[in-house]
C-alpha cells in the first residue's frame, strides 16, 4: 500500500501536503474579484474557444445533471444548461426535464463571484451552488451524468483522490471531461509558451489584479501538472473506460474525458 505523500507541490515549492489547500484557497480569494477578465487577458480569450470544444464533445441535453467541480464563477456551468435547453427547443419539446448543475468550489469567494454573472439570470433555480473539496464532494454518490472539471485539478492536492470522488458522483455511464493547462508537444512552441507566461501572465496579475504573487503561482503549478499521456493513465487507474485526451492549441490545454462503465 502507497502511503500518502506528506508533501505537495505548491507551485515549484513543496509544502506539507495539509497546507496545500489553505495556500490554494488563500491565491483564490485574492484573484475572485477580477478572475474572469484576467482568463481573458492572458489566453487573449482563447479559453472560451477550449471550454466550447468541451461543450461541443459533451453535446448537452436535457435532464441531464452536470456536477462542475472547480465551478468558479460558473462559466462552465451556465454554457453546459444553455446548450441544453437549446437541444429541447431545437426539438421543440417543452415537456422535457430541464439541465440541472451543480456547481462545487473549495473557494466561497469564487462562488459568490459568479453569484451575479448576467448570462446566469433565469438560470438561478437549476444552479447549485456547493463549496466543497474536489477529494471529498458533498454530494451523493451516482448523482451526476456528466461530471466537468475545467483548470482546476492541478491545484487539487491529491489527484488520485480527485478522481475516485469523480467515479463515485457519477452514475453508470456518466462522464468524465478535464480540460486543463498542459504541455506543448514541439519543444519551440514549449519555449515561446515559457516565455510569455513566465514574464507576461505574472506581469498581468501584478498590473491588472494587483497580485503578482498568485499569479506566479499558478504558471508554476501548470509545469508540475503531468505529461498528457501520464494523466490519461491516472484517469484510468480511477476505473474510468474508453479514456482520451485531445491536444488544445499545440498543447497549451488538453481535453482529457473517460466513461464511468
Amino acid at each position: 500500500m502507497t502511503l500518502p505523500d506528506p508533501q505537495s507541490d505548491f507551485g515549484f515549492r513543496r509544502v506539507p501536503s495539509d497546507e496545500k489547500a489553505g495556500l490554494v484557497r488563500d491565491v483564490f480569494d485574492k484573484v475572485s474579484p477580477r478572475y474572469d477578465l484576467m482568463n481573458d487577458l492572458m489566453s487573449g480569450g482563447v479559453h472560451r474557444i477550449w471550454k466550447s470544444v468541451l461543450l461541443d464533445r459533451l453535446a448537452p441535453q436535457p435532464g441531464q445533471i452536470l456536477i462542475d467541480v472547480a465551478g468558479g464563477t460558473g462559466d462552465i456551468g451556465t454554457a453546459f444548461l444553455k446548450r441544453a435547453d437549446g437541444r429541447t427547443e431545437a426539438r421543440n419539446s417543452k415537456n422535457e426535464q430541464p439541465a440541472s448543475a451543480y456547481l462545487c468550489d473549495i473557494n466561497e469567494q469564487m462562488l459568490h463571484a459568479g453569484a451575479d454573472r448576467r448570462d446566469q439570470q433565469g438560470l438561478t433555480d437549476r444552479l447549485t451552488r456547493v463549496c466543497g473539496d474536489a477529494e471529498q464532494l458533498p454530494l451523493s454518490s451516482n448523482l451526476g451524468d456528466v461530471y466537468t472539471i475545467g483548470f482546476g485539478i492541478r491545484n487539487v492536492t491529491n489527484i488520485d483522490a480527485a478522481l475516485a470522488e469523480a467515479h463515485r458522483v457519477l452514475r453508470p455511464g456518466g462522464r468524465f471531461a478535464c480540460l486543463e493547462f498542459s504541455h506543448p508537444i514541439t519543444e519551440i512552441f514549449q519555449r515561446i509558451y515559457d516565455t510569455y507566461s513566465f514574464n507576461v501572465i505574472p506581469w498581468l496579475g501584478e498590473h491588472v489584479a494587483n497580485d503578482r504573487e498568485s499569479y506566479q503561482y499558478l504558471v508554476e503549478s501548470i509545469r508540475r501538472f503531468p505529461s498528457q499521456d501520464a494523466f490519461a493513465q491516472q484517469i484510468k487507474a480511477a476505473g474510468f473506460s474508453r479514456v482520451t485526451y485531445e491536444n488544445l492549441t499545440g498543447g497549451i490545454a488538453a481535453l482529457h474525458m473517460g466513461w464511468r462503465l
